[in-house]
């Protein structure tokens, strides 16, 4: 054997004997929704470094709703990702037997950011004048699927849907083609204002305001992905954590990290609704009180019951088969409330 040959040999063996710990775990992550100022979440930790001081070798990948991200995660295509709460408490109870399930490992939105907009010159300035109205979102966005307990919560019937694609919502409440419509808060108002529409002529009805205490966005991974790689999901939700508070402590530079990610992106926008986001969902009184990436169990389950008729699901949702908090970073660690 020559001397490149028992080397290469010897490389070949070391590889072969190199401790665990000291290989990377790729992970596959999917977000919610494009790239926008709230996935500097998850971009922030990626850009510093904090996943692969954790041995992890992590992909971020821009989603088109949590139905598909909780789907391609029960698929396999992606390990991890970022979606509602609703929606994969609907996939669950719709999808009884189906392998590899996603579970819920932290809650991020501790608050649901689903609200109705509307335009003050409609005349509608709280729920009760929603009545005969006619409201307009895509038929997957997570306000619209969430109506009947918004509805419930406000006494509000007799109103009239229309679906279209996300780009068009916001033109067709401008247009007058319809009185309100469905979305998350920090996206809906700011698409209003890049219409033209000026902020005091916009009214915001935020679900958690008005009776709908459901939970928002949550990090989930795959089944399998949790039971052949549990530290691995630790280790993400440690350098997750870490990026958090970096976001919360510099937002306009973790705005730096969207950019350079999507260089067409604005970014005085958002990081305008980076802070949105950061202030209606996750530094909320709820979060505070519940601990950042936990749930309340009463909270929870309520939250099961009323997805269950609201979503009119094959099965009840099972509160136990969506949630673990078994994978959290200990609660000194998650405090995101220090001054």
């Amino acid at each position: 054997m020559t001397l490149r040959a028992r080397a290469a040999a010897l490389l070949g063996s070391l590889a072969l004997t190199l401790p665990a710990w000291s290989q990377e775990t790729p992970v596959k992550f999917q977000l919610d929704w494009r790239f926008e100022g709230p996935s500097a979440l998850f971009l922030t930790p990626a850009a510093k470094g904090y996943f692969k001081a954790e041995k992890l070798a992590v992909t971020i990948d821009a989603g088109n709703g949590s139905g598909g991200t909780v789907t391609r995660v029960a698929s396999g295509t992606y390990d991890m990702g970022f979606a509602d709460l609703a929606a994969l408490m609907e996939f669950h109870a719709n999808n009884p037997t189906a392998p590899n399930k996603p579970v819920a490992v932290m809650m991020v939105y501790n608050n649901t950011p689903a609200a109705v907009l509307a335009l003050k010159k409609s005349g509608i300035r709280s729920p009760a004048d929603l009545n005969g109205k006619k409201l307009g979102a895509p038929v997957f966005d997570a306000g619209r699927r969430a109506w009947p307990i918004f509805a419930k919560a406000n006494n509000i019937g007799n109103v009239a849907w229309t679906a279209m694609d996300p780009p068009l919502r916001e033109t067709m409440l401008v247009r007058g083609d319809i009185d309100a419509i469905t979305g998350f808060s920090f996206t809906s108002l700011l698409n209003l204002e890049a219409r033209g529409v000026k902020a005091e002529d916009i009214v915001v009805l935020p679900y958690p305001q008005y009776g709908v205490k459901l939970y928002g966005n949550v990090v989930i991974a795959g089944e399998e992905f949790l039971k052949k790689n549990p530290e691995a999901v630790k280790a993400f939700l440690r350098a997750f954590t870490k990026g958090v508070k970096d976001v919360i402590a510099d937002p306009k530079a973790a705005v730096a990290t969207v950019k350079e990610r999507d260089g067409i992106v604005n970014a005085d926008l958002e990081l305008r609704r980076l802070k949105l986001a950061l202030d209606q969902t996750v530094l909320t009184p709820d979060a505070k009180a519940e601990g950042f990436g936990e749930v309340n169990p009463g909270r929870l389950s309520l939250m099961a019951s009323q997805v269950s008729d609201a979503f009119a699901t094959k099965e009840r949702v099972n509160a136990a088969a969506v949630w673990t908090a078994g994978y959290l970073p200990p609660a000194a660690d998650r405090n995101i409330f220090k001054k």
